[in-house]
Protein backbone atom coordinates (compact mmCIF):
# COMPACT_ATOMS: atom_id res chain seq x y z
CA UNK A 1 0.00 0.00 0.00
CA UNK A 2 2.89 2.39 0.80
CA UNK A 3 4.99 1.54 -2.26
CA UNK A 4 3.67 4.31 -4.54
CA UNK A 5 4.08 6.85 -1.74
CA UNK A 6 7.65 5.70 -1.09
CA UNK A 7 8.47 5.98 -4.79
CA UNK A 8 7.10 9.53 -4.90
CA UNK A 9 9.07 10.52 -1.80
CA UNK A 10 12.24 9.00 -3.24
CA UNK A 11 11.83 10.90 -6.50
CA UNK A 12 11.16 14.15 -4.64
CA UNK A 13 14.36 13.62 -2.66
CA UNK A 14 16.36 12.89 -5.81
CA UNK A 15 15.04 16.04 -7.48
CA UNK A 16 15.85 18.10 -4.40
CA UNK A 17 19.39 16.73 -4.09
CA UNK A 18 20.03 17.34 -7.79
CA UNK A 19 18.88 20.96 -7.50
CA UNK A 20 20.91 21.53 -4.33
CA UNK A 21 24.14 20.53 -6.05
CA UNK A 22 23.24 22.15 -9.37
CA UNK A 23 22.68 25.55 -7.77
CA UNK A 24 25.62 25.43 -5.36
CA UNK A 25 28.16 24.11 -7.87
CA UNK A 26 26.95 26.50 -10.58
CA UNK A 27 27.28 29.42 -8.19
CA UNK A 28 30.71 28.28 -7.02
CA UNK A 29 32.02 27.86 -10.57
CA UNK A 30 30.53 31.20 -11.56
CA UNK A 31 32.18 33.06 -8.67
CA UNK A 32 35.55 31.34 -9.07
CA UNK A 33 35.53 32.04 -12.82
CA UNK A 34 35.26 35.77 -12.21
CA UNK A 35 31.51 36.20 -12.66
CA UNK A 36 30.82 36.93 -9.01
CA UNK A 37 29.22 40.29 -9.81
CA UNK A 38 26.43 38.36 -11.56
CA UNK A 39 26.16 35.30 -9.30
CA UNK A 40 26.53 36.75 -5.78
CA UNK A 41 23.55 39.16 -5.97
CA UNK A 42 21.42 36.09 -6.82
CA UNK A 43 22.07 34.70 -3.31
CA UNK A 44 18.57 35.65 -2.04
CA UNK A 45 17.03 33.69 -4.92
CA UNK A 46 19.15 30.67 -4.07
CA UNK A 47 18.17 30.86 -0.40
CA UNK A 48 14.49 31.11 -1.28
CA UNK A 49 14.73 28.12 -3.61
CA UNK A 50 16.47 26.08 -0.89
CA UNK A 51 13.74 27.06 1.56
CA UNK A 52 10.99 26.04 -0.86
CA UNK A 53 12.71 22.71 -1.54
CA UNK A 54 13.06 22.20 2.19
CA UNK A 55 9.36 22.90 2.83
CA UNK A 56 8.42 20.47 0.05
CA UNK A 57 10.87 17.63 0.73
CA UNK A 58 11.88 17.76 4.43
CA UNK A 59 8.87 18.48 4.82
CA UNK A 60 7.00 21.07 6.89
CA UNK A 61 3.88 18.92 6.97
CA UNK A 62 2.77 19.24 10.60
CA UNK A 63 1.80 22.13 12.88
CA UNK A 64 4.67 21.21 15.21
CA UNK A 65 7.31 21.43 12.46
CA UNK A 66 5.87 24.59 10.96
CA UNK A 67 5.55 26.32 14.33
CA UNK A 68 9.15 25.53 15.27
CA UNK A 69 10.43 26.66 11.86
CA UNK A 70 8.60 30.00 12.15
CA UNK A 71 9.80 30.43 15.73
CA UNK A 72 13.43 29.84 14.70
CA UNK A 73 13.07 32.32 11.83
CA UNK A 74 11.84 35.00 14.23
CA UNK A 75 14.39 34.08 16.90
CA UNK A 76 17.19 34.19 14.32
CA UNK A 77 16.19 37.66 13.15
CA UNK A 78 15.83 38.83 16.77
CA UNK A 79 19.30 37.54 17.65
CA UNK A 80 20.81 39.26 14.61
CA UNK A 81 18.98 42.50 15.45
CA UNK A 82 20.49 42.44 18.94
CA UNK A 83 23.88 41.75 17.42
CA UNK A 84 23.77 44.51 14.81
CA UNK A 85 22.20 47.18 17.01
CA UNK A 86 23.87 46.50 20.35
CA UNK A 87 26.90 44.28 19.74
CA UNK A 88 25.86 42.12 22.70
CA UNK A 89 25.58 39.07 20.46
CA UNK A 90 28.24 38.09 17.90
CA UNK A 91 30.13 41.40 18.09
CA UNK A 92 30.13 44.64 16.09
CA UNK A 93 29.04 44.02 12.50
CA UNK A 94 26.60 45.12 9.83
CA UNK A 95 24.92 43.50 6.86
CA UNK A 96 25.77 44.22 3.23
CA UNK A 97 23.54 44.28 0.17
CA UNK A 98 23.61 40.70 -1.11
CA UNK A 99 21.21 38.97 1.27
CA UNK A 100 18.06 40.64 0.06
CA UNK A 101 15.48 42.97 1.67
CA UNK A 102 16.03 44.01 5.28
CA UNK A 103 14.01 44.83 8.36
CA UNK A 104 15.79 47.56 10.33
CA UNK A 105 19.13 46.47 8.89
CA UNK A 106 18.53 42.70 9.21
CA UNK A 107 17.86 40.63 6.06
CA UNK A 108 14.58 38.72 6.28
CA UNK A 109 16.31 35.68 4.80
CA UNK A 110 18.87 35.46 7.61
CA UNK A 111 16.09 34.20 9.86
CA UNK A 112 15.09 31.63 7.25
CA UNK A 113 18.72 30.56 7.02
CA UNK A 114 18.96 30.09 10.80
CA UNK A 115 15.85 27.89 10.78
CA UNK A 116 16.88 25.97 7.67
CA UNK A 117 20.37 25.14 8.93
CA UNK A 118 19.10 24.30 12.42
CA UNK A 119 16.52 21.85 11.06
CA UNK A 120 19.02 20.19 8.71
CA UNK A 121 21.68 19.93 11.42
CA UNK A 122 19.11 18.61 13.87
CA UNK A 123 17.91 16.01 11.40
CA UNK A 124 21.43 14.77 10.65
CA UNK A 125 22.38 14.69 14.33
CA UNK A 126 19.16 13.03 15.46
CA UNK A 127 19.98 9.93 13.43
CA UNK A 128 23.33 9.39 15.14
CA UNK A 129 23.59 6.59 17.74
CA UNK A 130 24.38 9.06 20.53
CA UNK A 131 22.67 10.33 23.68
CA UNK A 132 20.45 13.38 23.18
CA UNK A 133 22.95 15.78 24.76
CA UNK A 134 25.77 14.53 22.53
CA UNK A 135 23.58 14.86 19.44
CA UNK A 136 22.77 18.46 20.33
CA UNK A 137 26.44 19.30 20.88
CA UNK A 138 27.43 17.61 17.62
CA UNK A 139 24.80 19.55 15.69
CA UNK A 140 25.85 22.83 17.31
CA UNK A 141 29.52 22.20 16.46
CA UNK A 142 28.46 21.41 12.90
CA UNK A 143 26.80 24.81 12.61
CA UNK A 144 29.74 26.62 14.20
CA UNK A 145 32.08 24.88 11.76
CA UNK A 146 29.97 26.07 8.84
CA UNK A 147 29.89 29.59 10.28
CA UNK A 148 33.69 29.62 10.49
CA UNK A 149 33.99 29.24 6.73
CA UNK A 150 31.12 31.65 6.04
CA UNK A 151 32.78 34.35 8.15
CA UNK A 152 35.93 34.10 6.05
CA UNK A 153 34.16 35.04 2.81
CA UNK A 154 31.14 37.06 4.00
CA UNK A 155 32.86 40.48 3.59
CA UNK A 156 34.09 39.58 0.08
CA UNK A 157 30.57 38.56 -0.93
CA UNK A 158 29.08 41.63 0.78
CA UNK A 159 26.97 39.47 3.09
CA UNK A 160 28.12 41.06 6.35
CA UNK A 161 31.25 42.73 7.72
CA UNK A 162 32.67 42.81 11.24
CA UNK A 163 34.33 45.87 12.67
CA UNK A 164 38.03 45.24 12.28
CA UNK A 165 37.42 42.74 9.48
CA UNK A 166 37.26 39.48 11.43
CA UNK A 167 34.85 38.13 14.06
CA UNK A 168 36.11 37.54 17.57
CA UNK A 169 35.79 34.37 19.62
CA UNK A 170 32.60 35.86 21.06
CA UNK A 171 30.88 35.41 17.69
CA UNK A 172 31.47 31.66 17.74
CA UNK A 173 30.46 31.35 21.38
CA UNK A 174 27.15 33.05 20.56
CA UNK A 175 26.65 30.88 17.49
CA UNK A 176 27.27 27.77 19.57
CA UNK A 177 24.93 28.86 22.38
CA UNK A 178 22.09 29.72 20.00
CA UNK A 179 22.62 26.50 18.05
CA UNK A 180 22.38 24.49 21.29
CA UNK A 181 19.12 26.27 22.20
CA UNK A 182 17.61 25.79 18.74
CA UNK A 183 18.65 22.15 18.50
CA UNK A 184 17.38 21.47 22.01
CA UNK A 185 13.97 22.64 20.83
CA UNK A 186 14.27 20.41 17.79
CA UNK A 187 15.06 17.38 19.96
CA UNK A 188 12.44 18.25 22.59
CA UNK A 189 9.68 18.32 19.99
CA UNK A 190 10.88 15.08 18.43
CA UNK A 191 11.02 16.54 14.92
CA UNK A 192 11.71 14.09 12.11
CA UNK A 193 12.45 14.84 8.48
CA UNK A 194 14.25 13.88 5.31
CA UNK A 195 17.81 13.03 6.40
CA UNK A 196 19.21 12.62 2.88
CA UNK A 197 18.03 16.07 1.81
CA UNK A 198 19.37 17.61 5.04
CA UNK A 199 22.75 15.92 4.70
CA UNK A 200 23.19 16.99 1.08
CA UNK A 201 22.18 20.58 1.78
CA UNK A 202 24.67 20.88 4.64
CA UNK A 203 27.38 19.18 2.56
CA UNK A 204 26.79 21.54 -0.37
CA UNK A 205 26.98 24.55 1.96
CA UNK A 206 30.23 23.30 3.48
CA UNK A 207 31.83 22.66 0.09
CA UNK A 208 30.64 26.01 -1.27
CA UNK A 209 31.99 28.11 1.60
CA UNK A 210 35.12 26.02 2.21
CA UNK A 211 36.09 26.37 -1.45
CA UNK A 212 35.60 30.13 -1.41
CA UNK A 213 37.43 30.37 1.92
CA UNK A 214 40.45 28.58 0.46
CA UNK A 215 40.26 30.63 -2.76
CA UNK A 216 40.11 34.03 -1.06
Amino acid sequence: MNKPKNIIESRKTQIGIFLIWLLHISGLIGILSGEGDWFVPKTPLNLMLMALLFIWIFALDTIRKTSLFIFLCVAGIAAEWIGVHTGWLFGSYHYGENLGPKLDGIPFLIGVNWALLSFCSGCVSRNLPLPVGARILFGALLLVGLDFFMEGVAPVLDFWTFQGGLPTLWNYICWFALAVLFLSGYEKLGIKGNRAFSLHLLSAQFIFFMSLYLYY
